[in-house]
C-alpha cells in the first residue's frame, strides 16, 4: 500500500529502483496481465451478446429489397423470384429470410430495451463487487447472458414482447460488468500500469463489435436456423465457455491468487493507494456525491456514451440504407472503424503511461489530453461522414473509420479516470457513472431513428450533429474540471500515517 504523502513521481523513481534491486517481476504472463486477458475476452463475449442484435435485425425483419427480375402470378399477384432473392407482394418486395414484420418504431424499441435493465444494476453491482469481490458478480453475470442469449430465436418465434422481456433482463446481469471490473482494477492495477492494463481490457470491447459485426452478416446469409438464429446460439454458447474459464482462473485481488509469485505480489500491493486485501465496507457516500470528480466523469461519460450507443445501435442500419452495402458487406464494413479504435486505444494506453512515467505530464494533464483529442476528433469526423456524396461511400467508411479511432484516446483519458482519482470505489464511481451514461442508451436509438423515417443522407445528417454537440460539450466541461489525483474521501482511513513506503510482503 502507497503512504498518502509520496509524490506521484517520486513513487515512479522508488518503484523503479525497488523492481531493479529485487526479484524480477513478471509482466505480459503475470497473473495480472492475464487478469486483463480475461476481461478482454469477457468483454468480447459482454458486446457480442449486446450487439448481436444489431446486425440481426436487418435479416429477421421483413425489409424491401431491389429487385427486377420478378414474374407476377395472374392468380393472387404474388409470385416468387426465380433467382430467390425475395418475394413479390403488389409492389413490395421482401427478404426471404425476414420473419418478423416489425415497422422501424418497435425495431428502434427493441434495441434500446436492453438499457432500462442495463441502467438499474450499474450502482448495485458496484457495491457489490467493491464489498465482496468481481468475481462471483461478473461471473455469475455472463453465466445468466449466455442462456439469455440461446433463449432468443424461440422468444423472438413466439412474441416480440419476449424479446423485450429478454433483452431488458439481459441488460440487468451486463449492468454489473463493468463497474465489477473497475473494482478488480482498482486492487490489480500497479498505479503506472494503470493506462496500459486497461486499455487492453477495454479492447475487448472492440473486438466483441467487430467479431459481431463482421460475421453475423455471414451467418445471417449462410448460418443454421434461418441464418439470423445462428447468430444468437454462437455468441451465447462462446458465453458460457467463457464463463468456465473465468471462474477458475480469476480472483478478487492479489492476495488471493494461488498462482501469483511472490514478486509479483509484493510490486502489485506497493504500488497501490490502499490495503487491497480488504473490502470496501463503509462508502463515503456524501463526499462522494459533492465531489466534483464524480459529477464531471457523469457529464464525461453521458457526453461519451451518446456517440457511442448512436454508433453501436444504429452503425448497420446507415450501412445499409444510406450508403447501399448488402448483407454481406454490411457486417464486415461496420466492424472496421472498431478495428482501427483497437489499435488506436492500445496505442493511447501505452503512450499515456509514458508520458506519466517520464513526468512530462501529470495524471490529470494526461487524462484531459487524451480526452480531448477523442471527442474533438470523433466529432469532427462524424460531421464531416454526413456530406460524403452516396457514390463515394468507401469514403464515407474512411471517415466513420477516423471518427470511431479517435474515441480511442479515451483508453487513456476518460477510461481509467475513475481508477486514479478513487481505486478503492472504482466500481462504485463507475457504477453511478454508467448509470447516468445509460440513459443515452436508451435515448440515443429511439432520437436516431425519430432524426431517420426516411433515412436518406440529410437525415443522418442531423444525427451526427447531435453526437458532435455532445463531443463539443464534453470537451469543454472534462478538459476544464477533471482531476487525476487520489481523493482525500477515497483514501484508506488507517492510523499508520507515519509508514514508510518499502518493498515487504503484505
Amino acid at each position: 500500500m502507497i503512504p498518502k504523502d509520496v509524490d506521484e513521481h517520486d513513487l515512479s523513481e522508488k518503484i523503479e529502483n525497488d523492481k531493479e534491486n529485487s526479484e524480477k517481476v513478471p509482466t505480459f504472463f503475470s497473473q495480472r496481465w492475464i487478469l486483463a486477458y480475461l476481461f478482454f475476452t469477457g468483454l468480447f463475449n459482454v458486446y457480442a451478446v449486446r450487439v448481436n442484435i444489431s446486425v440481426a435485425l436487418v435479416c429477421m425483419v421483413k425489409t424491401p429489397i431491389d429487385n427486377t427480375t420478378l414474374t407476377i402470378s395472374p392468380v393472387n399477384n404474388i409470385s416468387k423470384n426465380d433467382t430467390g432473392g425475395g418475394l413479390y407482394v403488389g409492389k413490395q418486395t421482401y427478404q426471404q429470410r425476414g420473419e418478423f414484420d416489425w415497422d422501424k418504431s418497435t425495431r428502434s424499441a427493441i434495441l434500446s430495451s436492453f438499457f432500462y435493465g442495463y441502467m438499474v444494476t450499474q450502482i448495485p453491482g458496484g457495491w457489490l463487487a467493491d464489498r465482496f469481490g468481481g468475481r462471483r458478480v461478473f461471473g455469475l453475470s455472463m453465466a445468466i447472458a449466455s442462456v439469455l442469449t440461446l433463449l432468443t430465436p424461440t422468444c423472438a418465434r413466439i412474441s416480440v414482447k419476449l424479446v423485450y422481456l429478454l433483452r431488458v433482463i439481459l441488460g440487468l446481469t451486463t449492468g454489473v460488468v463493468f463497474p465489477a471490473i473497475s473494482s478488480m482494477l482498482g486492487r490489480w492495477a500497479p498505479r503506472l500500469e494503470r493506462s496500459k492494463l486497461v486499455a487492453t481490457a477495454y479492447v475487448g470491447v472492440n473486438a466483441g463489435i467487430i467479431g459481431t459485426f463482421a460475421t453475423s452478416g455471414l451467418l445471417c446469409e449462410y448460418g443454421f436456423d434461418n441464418g439470423w438464429g445462428s447468430v444468437f446460439y454462437i455468441t451465447g454458447g462462446l458465453c458460457c465457455i467463457w464463463t468456465v474459464v473465468w471462474f477458475y482462473q480469476a480472483r478478487d485481488n492479489p492476495s488471493e491468487h494461488p498462482r501469483i509469485t511472490k514478486a509479483e505480489l509484493i510490486y502489485i500491493t506497493n504500488n497501490i493507494e490502499f490495503d487491497t486485501s480488504k473490502k470496501a465496507s463503509n462508502v463515503p457516500w456524501k463526499a462522494m456525491g459533492t465531489s466534483v470528480v464524480l459529477w464531471v466523469g457523469i457529464c464525461c461519460h453521458m457526453c461519451l456514451a451518446y456517440g457511442w450507443y448512436t454508433l453501436i445501435t444504429n452503425l448497420p442500419a446507415f450501412m445499409e440504407s444510406v450508403l447501399k452495402f448488402d448483407i454481406k458487406s454490411n457486417g464486415a464494413l461496420s466492424s472496421l472503424p472498431y478495428i482501427c479504435q483497437s489499435v488506436m486505444a492500445i496505442v493511447a494506453g501505452n503512450f499515456a503511461d509514458y508520458l506519466r512515467k517520464q513526468r512530462i505530464l501529470t495524471t490529470g494533464q494526461t487524462r484531459k489530453l487524451f480526452q480531448s483529442i477523442a471527442f474533438i476528433g470523433a466529432g469532427a469526423f462524424l460531421v464531416v461522414t454526413g456530406f460524403v456524396p452516396i457514390e463515394m461511400n468507401y469514403l464515407a467508411v474512411l471517415f466513420l473509420c477516423l471518427a470511431v479511432t479517435s474515441l480511442g484516446f479515451g483508453r487513456g483519458g476518460f477510461s481509467v479516470n475513475h481508477i486514479d482519482v478513487a481505486p478503492k470505489f472504482g466500481g462504485i464511481m463507475l457504477g453511478i457513472t454508467n448509470t447516468m451514461a445509460t440513459i443515452q442508451g436508451i435515448v440515443a436509438p429511439q432520437i436516431a431513428g425519430a432524426l431517420t423515417p426516411n433515412d436518406t443522407q440529410q437525415e443522418w445528417r442531423n444525427v451526427f450533429y447531435v453526437c458532435a454537440g455532445f463531443c463539443l460539450f464534453g470537451t469543454i466541461i472534462y478538459g476544464s474540471f477533471a482531476r487525476g489525483e487520489v481523493q482525500t474521501w477515497a483514501k484508506d482511513t488507517t492510523d499508520d500515517e507515519s509508514r514508510k513506503y518499502h518493498l515487504t510482503a503484505p
